[in-house]
């Protein structure tokens, strides 16, 4: 939470991937703060349903039918926004998935470069077209999904998806330190298993499902709205020092 009231209030919001899992919870708890929100996300029909909820509770928000491997519609995105609501002040990177399980010596080209194209791509167009507009206003911050499966490196089922969120976290640094002196914090979170859509669509076994769970000690799923408020945190006035690092959320243990 914000150490000031109303910190959130009039702020804006842009956030990818907004129609399910943890881009909608995000997307709710910001607009409970009093932000604008922008609900950006391949799905325009979901985008819309989310900021019509929003618009419904009394707050304000923008749908914006985006492809985030697409630097155009990325530009675009956040041009809407600045048009809609005159500042972005944060920018959550949520859009990605693992396309599907493979094991290694199964990653074809298309897999690799898919997979890098919405984890990875996505995350360098919107820092690349959100930071012009930071710098020129004073900062802002920046919060990228990582993943727990970077520190495993996802053998058998996931080395793409791992090997695309360590570029996420990569990057992340990178761009946290080049622009620290400048009122720009960029930061990532790295989940565990979340329990959202994205086990399915990428077509995870109830076997490896379970495995998963085993691993993790709490013995359950996190839920998306336990990284929406883990992200409202990280772009409040309370942790204003906290730059370049990925926060694991992960109840205790992780994917193997």
């Amino acid at each position: 939470m914000p150490k000031t009231p109303d910190y959130f209030h009039g702020k804006t919001l842009v956030i990818t991937g907004a129609a399910n899992g943890i881009g909608r919870a995000t997307a709710l708890i910001f607009a409970r703060e009093g932000a604008n929100v922008v609900c950006a996300d391949m799905d325009g029909d979901g985008a819309r349903r989310i900021a019509d909820t929003i618009v419904q509770q009394g707050q304000k928000s923008l749908a914006v039918t985006t492809d985030v491997t697409s630097r155009t519609q990325i530009n675009d995105m956040i041009r809407q926004a600045i048009a809609t609501f005159g500042r972005v002040h944060f920018l959550f990177n949520c859009a990605g998935a693992a396309i599907r399980r493979a094991k290694f010596l199964e990653i074809d080209d298309d897999l690799y470069r898919t997979t890098f194209a919405v984890n990875v791509d996505s995350v360098l167009y919107g820092m690349q077209a959100v930071l012009p507009h930071m710098l020129e206003h004073g900062g802002g911050v920046i919060v990228n999904v990582a993943s727990m499966s970077h520190k495993r490196g996802g053998p058998g089922t996931s080395v793409h998806y791992a090997a695309a969120k360590g570029a996420v976290l990569t990057m992340t640094l990178g761009v946290a330190r080049e622009f620290a002196d400048r009122g720009v914090r960029c930061l990532s979170i790295s989940p565990g298993p979340i329990n959202t859509a994205f086990q399915a669509a990428s077509a995870t076994s109830p076997e490896l499902l379970e495995r998963f769970r085993q691993d993790v000690p709490m013995k359950r799923f996190g839920e998306p709205e336990e990284i929406g408020e883990l992200v409202l945190f990280m772009c409040s006035d309370a942790c204003p020092y906290m730059t370049a690092d990925t926060v694991y959320v992960n109840g205790g243990g992780g994917w193997r």
